[in-house]
């Protein structure tokens, strides 16, 4: 009885190890597991197109002229005929100083007037000599040079059309020379002064066309030309100076605005591919996009990017016209990957 039961247990023990065998066999046989599907993706042919060769530089919008309207003597001030912010006329009267020294010169003008009438009709009947005459006619040169010099300096005139933009005095003030009274900005035109590659030296002409740009204006483009180019460039930058006015006749373009100022060059015709087909490489500059092959596999191909238009860019260099370009499913591949096209 005892060797029935033994036998028993051996017989069970050898079917659950033969269970386990078989069980064992099919959980391998699934770990190896069906071929990975391909992963799919969807292409674009690269196609060239005409690229306008375009710069922007960015400046502060200037005043075409600044003028400090100060007297070449300290004096009191009389009288102040206008305010910040008001226009003005080239020859409006913007202030008055104290006229006392004026009314001593031009006294001294009319004597030395006087006098010089008196001598050249004795001069013309030979009663006067010739250095008395010559020294008569000098005086009043110089004190008529001298009154008009006063005169400028205490009725203060604007010599531009502008605007003013400071006041550092009032009425009654005593006029210390260390600022100006007024300052006095044109801003018809303003201009802007930006540094250009010397790369582009021989492309750039007075009277070339720019277009600019403001953030206080975002929809709207403004035109400027070229009124001054520098004659050398910059041994630091490799830039040139180049001074563009626009003529601001509406006079919504005001001194201090930055400006982003653009020039056309011409045109590239480089191929132009949509900004999801370039991937950029981890930890460097670099990027690059997944070329269809004739079998199926996809390569890594870096490429050098233009400018971006929009949703796409511009490459300079780096794939051909006509290449097919991976533009949805990059994630899954790597160079030499078989891929499947969605149709």
């Amino acid at each position: 009885m005892k060797y029935i039961k033994l036998s028993i247990i051996a017989l069970a023990a050898a079917v659950m190890m033969t269970a386990c065998g078989e069980k064992d066999t099919k959980n391998s046989t699934s770990g190896q597991g069906a071929p990975k599907a391909a992963p799919v993706v969807s292409v674009i042919t690269a196609q060239a197109e005409d690229v306008d060769i375009t710069n922007t530089f960015t400046s502060n919008i200037e005043p075409f002229a600044i003028n400090n309207i100060v007297s070449q003597t300290a004096g009191r001030i009389v009288s102040i005929r206008t305010e910040v912010g008001q226009k003005v006329r080239k020859g409006q009267l913007l202030a008055t100083m104290d006229d006392v020294n004026l009314a001593k010169t031009r006294m001294q003008f009319v004597n030395d007037s006087t006098e010089l009438a008196r001598l050249t009709e004795l001069y013309n009947i030979g009663a006067v000599a010739q250095a008395d005459y010559d020294m008569a006619k000098l005086s009043l040169n110089i004190t008529k040079k001298t009154y008009y010099n006063l005169a400028e300096n205490t009725y203060l005139r604007s010599p531009i059309n502008g605007v003013v933009t400071a006041r550092n005095y009032d009425k009654g003030d005593m006029y210390s020379m260390t600022q100006p009274i007024f300052v006095v900005e044109q801003i018809q035109p303003v201009k802007m002064l930006v540094n250009v590659s010397e790369s582009l030296f021989t492309q750039v002409d007075k009277g070339m066309e720019f277009d600019i740009t403001v953030d206080a204006y975002p929809n709207e483009v403004f035109k400027g030309t070229v009124n001054l180019l520098y004659p050398t460039v910059s041994a630091t930058t490799h830039t040139f100076p180049v001074e563009v006015i626009c003529q601001n006749t509406d006079e919504r373009l005001r001194p201090g605005m930055f400006a982003r100022v653009t020039a056309n060059f011409g045109t590239n015709h480089h191929i132009v591919i949509p900004d999801n087909a370039v991937v950029k490489q981890q930890g460097s500059g670099e990027h690059f996009v997944y070329v269809l092959q004739p079998d199926s596999t996809v390569k890594y191909t870096l490429v050098e990017l233009g400018k971006r238009l929009g949703n796409r860019y511009e490459i300079v260099s780096g794939i051909n016209e006509g290449d097919r370009i991976v533009t949805e499913g990059q994630i899954r591949l790597k160079d030499g990957v078989s891929v499947t096209v969605k149709q």
